[in-house]
Parts: C-alpha cells; sequence; structure tokens
C-alpha cells in the first residue's frame, strides 16, 4: 500500500512530511512532540495506544526524561489545540492506566499512485502522476513520516534558548515585581507622600490603587514562580487566560517610576517606564518559548 501522507478527520487535516496540523486549511501551532502523539493516536483509530508504545516514539530506550510529565504536557497541548477536554473527550479519550485512544473517525490520505509511461514518455524520461487517494481507514499502517524535519522544529521564529534559561528570565521578572509590591506594601506612608508629590488633587485614589494592586500582583507573581519553578505543564493555558488582566496590572505599574520622580529625576523616570512598558511583551514571548522548548 502506498505511504500516508496526511490523516484528515472532521475539518482537521495533520500533514505527516511536514508534521503540521490545519484546521479547514489554517495552520494551527503544534509543537513536534503532541503532533507526534495525535499521529500514533490516527494510525490506530478506535484501538487503545499505550503510554508504554507513546513513550518509545517520543524518546529513545537511552533518554532519561520525566517521561510521564513529558506525556501528560504534550497530551495537554494537543487537546488544548483540538478544543478537546479529558472529562468530555470528542477525540482523545483517556483508557485509565493504559493510555489512550482517539475516537473520531479518520481519514488516511495516500501518497499519489504513478502510472506506467507510454513509450515516447519513457524515452524523455517523463512520468505522469495520478491524482492522491483518499481513503476512510479505521487502522492504518505505520507511516515512515511521522519526524518532522528540522525546520518544523522552529517554525515559530522565535530566539532560541534552552528552556532552563528561559524559565530563569521569566521567574527573574516575576521577582522584580514582586519587589516593587513589597516595597510599596512596606512603607504605605512614602507611597502616599509620593502619590501626593506626583499627583496632587488626585493622591488618594492614586495611593488607594497602588496599595490594593500590590497585594494583588502579590498573590499573582507567587502563582507564576512557583508553577515555572514546578513547571507546571498547564501554565500556559493559564497565563493566556490571565495576560488581559495581568497586562493592566503592569502598565499601571509601568508608571509607578512616576511616584519617585521627585527623587529619580524626570528622564530617569521616563526611561525606567519605557523599559517597564515593555515587560508584558517580554514575558509573552517568554511564555511562547517555554511552551515550544
Amino acid at each position: 500500500m502506498n505511504p500516508v501522507l496526511k490523516y484528515a478527520f472532521d475539518d482537521f487535516e495533520a500533514d505527516l512530511k511536514a508534521a503540521e496540523l490545519r484546521r479547514s486549511g489554517t495552520r494551527l501551532k503544534l509543537q513536534l512532540q503532541p503532533f507526534q502523539v495525535l499521529v500514533a493516536l490516527l494510525e490506530k483509530p478506535g484501538e487503545v495506544v499505550t503510554r508504554e508504545e507513546l513513550r518509545l516514539r517520543l524518546w529513545p530506550e537511552d533518554t532519561f526524561v520525566d517521561f510521564d510529565h513529558g506525556l501528560n504536557t504534550a497530551m495537554a497541548k494537543l487537546r488544548d489545540v483540538l478544543g478537546d477536554s479529558a472529562t468530555r473527550p470528542r477525540y482523545v479519550e483517556t483508557i485509565a492506566k493504559r493510555g489512550y485512544r482517539f475516537s473520531g473517525e479518520v481519514r488516511a490520505i495516500l501518497a499519489p499512485v504513478k502510472t506506467p509511461p507510454a513509450a515516447s514518455e519513457a524515452r524523455a524520461g517523463n512520468s505522469a502522476p495520478s491524482a492522491a487517494a483518499l481513503q476512510t481507514t479505521q487502522s492504518a499502517g505505520t507511516s515512515p513520516a511521522t519526524a518532522a524535519p528540522p525546520a518544523a522544529v522552529t517554525e515559530s521564529g522565535l530566539p532560541r534558548a534552552s528552556r532552563k534559561t528561559v524559565r530563569l528570565l521569566f521567574t527573574l521578572a516575576q521577582i522584580m515585581y514582586l519587589i516593587f509590591y513589597l516595597s510599596a506594601l512596606f512603607r504605605l506612608d512614602r507611597l502616599y507622600e509620593s502619590s501626593v508629590l506626583a499627583w496632587r488633587s488626585a493622591a488618594s485614589t492614586v495611593f488607594y490603587v497602588y496599595a490594593v494592586t500590590a497585594v494583588v500582583g502579590v498573590a499573582v507573581r507567587m502563582y507564576l514562580i512557583t508553577a515555572t519553578s514546578f513547571d507546571y505543564h498547564l501554565l500556559g493555558e493559564k497565563y493566556r487566560i490571565i495576560y488581559p488582566g495581568l497586562f493592566v496590572l503592569d502598565m499601571l505599574w509601568a508608571l509607578a517610576p512616576f511616584l519617585l520622580a521627585d527623587r529619580i529625576g524626570m528622564g530617569l523616570a521616563l526611561g525606567a517606564t519605557a523599559a517597564l512598558v515593555y515587560m508584558p511583551f517580554a514575558q509573552r514571548v517568554l511564555m511562547k518559548m517555554m511552551q515550544l522548548r
């Protein structure tokens, strides 16, 4: 049988050669390991694919890795892209203590079948391939093209850095904000004085806004620090949820240097504000880099 080029289910299409998942023709962002998990399930629709099979597929036998954590992370990312749920699975069903099963209907798109060329065409060295055959299958053979080419691993265009480095930078950013909040809460009297000097008639409002957001910020930063330290596999999903509120919080505190303008000068306050305005975007990029590693 001709090798499988793609697997299709509903409006999704998994391109084995490019290691890409598309939905209605639109390319979705899915890393290599979650894609390999998806392909393993699509090759055996309706059958249980054990965790051991997936381990051998994702990592060589001599690889030392936290397999359970790695597979759980890959599965969480796959379900996130598919819009699936572990509690109410539409595509990927968890089989307790065994593995996973793909429950949807899968169509295997085979490689084109080449027809024998005519004598004149043979002399010219030409051949005419037929159109790709579309076949509905309940169990497809293993495709030799389950691994992505090197270019697919860096498809996002994000900077290259080790996961350890990215996590460290992200954690340091959270510690920086945590220091800001604790410093403000430690001397509330100085915070009020700075509010009066910087904002005058609106001093009381500014004081309460910064005091309250500092308390909220401490809780948020502690969560991000601990989740990053323990490499929580759903951190990326949670971060996307809280990012709009976090963006507002960070932008508010980007103006905090103006509270110190009487001591550090207006020029330095402007420079510090410019750097802090950049921070929400930098943190988002770091989070995306973490999800790719």
